[in-house]
């Protein structure tokens, strides 16, 4: 389930019928336990926050999680650095803070979890590779170019929540300054509607069971037009969206539906 995926704010839920895990905390969290508790879950079955990197959009609700309802708070050790120093963060994460290292993976009662390095100006961003009852769910929220590495995960995945950040042509013709399209563009940056539809539609995993486009910018893009984008590129190489493939943009202030992998 997303509870929300765009610049506003960024958290993700996985969960079994007893309990949980949170991708990036982006969201307040009274506004995560209503949304939780609206789906018949509640904020204690959570073991632990995942976060991809520090920017505000991804850890804006740490503090109420993870100190005040002491859940603990995974990221790499430079990623806990930038947390700290984040603006955002009026309460600082003490005995919540837990560290990971990339490309270790780690058991979480059924989950098997792993970071992954990914291209993004954040302090030492990641994505994740979950693994549970032989179904893999691959996060990739924030990066501008999809590397080597994580091209290796997302081969991997059965579920994929991939970043489609932007619509060249509304961007270029938007309301941005320059520096900030530039940063946009970037290697760094984010990835277009076009980078993700090219990507998948040349590297295709054959277990690929579901997609969800995340991240979506408000000014830049619209869900229609992302979906449409990758569904027509994935087309031209046979493969059919609704019936090869699920395909879903995620909202960006409101929750998705709880979906069940099956």
């Amino acid at each position: 389930m997303s509870f929300a995926s765009g610049s506003s704010g960024n958290s993700y839920y996985v969960g079994t019928e007893r309990y949980g895990i949170l991708i990036d905390a982006g969201v307040a969290a009274r506004t995560l336990r209503k949304h939780l508790r609206d789906v018949g879950i509640g904020i204690e079955t959570i073991r632990a926050i995942f976060i991809t990197h520090d920017h505000a959009d991804h850890i804006k609700g740490l503090a109420g999680l993870g100190e005040r309802l002491h859940i603990p708070v995974y990221a790499t050790a430079l990623t806990h650095k930038g947390i700290s120093r984040s603006y955002c963060m009026t309460e600082k994460l003490t005995t919540s803070a837990r560290t990971l290292e990339k490309g270790h993976p780690m058991q979480l009662e059924d989950f098997c979890i792993e970071s992954f390095e990914v291209p993004h100006d954040g302090t030492d961003n990641v994505g994740y590779c979950i693994e549970a009852d032989g179904r893999t769910i691959v996060f990739l929220t924030d990066l501008g170019h999809i590397t080597d590495t994580a091209a290796a995960y997302i081969a991997r995945a059965n579920y994929l929540v991939i970043e489609a950040n932007y619509d060249p042509e509304m961007l270029r013709m938007g309301p941005y300054p320059p520096y900030l399209k530039g940063r946009i563009t970037s290697n760094t940056g984010h990835m277009s509607n076009a980078d993700t539809a090219d990507f998948l539609a040349t590297h295709y995993p054959a277990g690929l069971r579901h997609i969800w486009l995340c991240h979506l910018s408000r000014e830049n893009n619209h869900p229609d037009l992302a979906v449409k984008t990758v569904e027509l590129r994935l087309k031209e190489q046979g493969i059919i969206a609704g019936q090869d493939v699920q395909l879903t943009a995620l909202k960006r202030m409101a929750p998705s539906e709880m979906y069940e992998l099956a």
